[in-house]
């Protein structure tokens, strides 16, 4: 936060009062994409995984052909499902400087809707009860952690190679579990990744806020659109995995 301080303080040729409006708005920019995505990906979620639980017990489905999603969760498309999220967004992160704002927009939806998919079978494992639960409980955690991250004077810039490191070390672990399926190694890599991402939510909110600051405070107004875009996509990464890790503790199953 020291970025913050000198602006304050010297005002860096840009009038303070400003890059408090500016921020402001900023901030309900990055939460309201994040927003909308996070709504697209629940849709998509429920539709595909309500038409899931009812083909698997013989009930009608509201969208897609059992045959459909037999061949999406049963056959290798279920792993093309499961890893276009991933590739995605890693494209996105290459792309973005060569991408405009409204396409990097459209790309972040895209994003979000192929996760509605790969987390889709929630809906016909999880009773709808746990997952909504899971929802309420990890939305107040997230508003709270953010909401400390915007106000804390405390840099928090140092936490980033430490949760980096830590996510990575999550994806090792889940991979080795696959073959090993030990619960012991499951509830420990679920514990640690609230922990983790519950960080990771803190330490990008600030980041956003000194994100908006520097280029605010340099003239570089032209970068605010597409900022707000990967600000959106790292909040809305951290709300999907601290749900999905706690949903491993709060979720009833069928």
């Amino acid at each position: 936060m020291a970025e913050y301080d000198t602006v304050r303080r010297a005002g860096a040729g840009v009038q303070t009062s400003a890059i408090d409006v500016g921020l402001r708005a900023h901030m309900n920019r990055v939460y309201g994409l994040m927003s909308f995505a996070m709504v697209l990906t629940g849709l998509v979620a429920y539709v595909v995984g309500s038409d899931l639980a009812s083909a698997r017990i013989g009930q009608d489905t509201m969208l897609l052909s059992p045959g459909l999603l037999e061949t999406m969760f049963t056959s290798p498309v279920r792993y093309i499902i499961m890893f276009a999220p991933l590739l995605v967004v890693f494209a996105f992160g290459a792309g973005i400087n060569r991408m405009s704002e409204n396409t990097a927009r459209m790309v972040f939806f895209t994003f979000a809707g192929l996760m509605g998919l790969s987390i889709s079978w929630i809906f016909a494992v999880y009773t709808g009860i746990s997952i909504a639960n899971t929802f309420f409980v990890t939305a107040i955690a997230f508003a709270g952690l953010s909401l400390w991250g915007y106000t804390t004077k405390k840099d928090i810039s140092g936490w980033g190679s430490f949760l980096i490191m830590g996510v990575i070390g999550l994806i090792v672990a889940m991979i080795v579990n696959i073959w090993l399926q030990s619960p012991a190694i499951q509830f420990a890599v679920s514990g640690i990744g609230v922990l983790i991402f519950a960080g990771l939510t803190a330490y990008d909110t600030q980041k956003i806020k000194t994100t908006y600051i520097q280029m605010a405070s340099t003239g570089q107004t032209e970068w605010l659109g597409k900022a707000a875009i990967m600000g959106a996509l790292s909040l809305y990464l951290d709300f999907i995995n601290m749900f999905m890790f706690l949903l491993q503790f709060m979720g009833n199953r069928n």
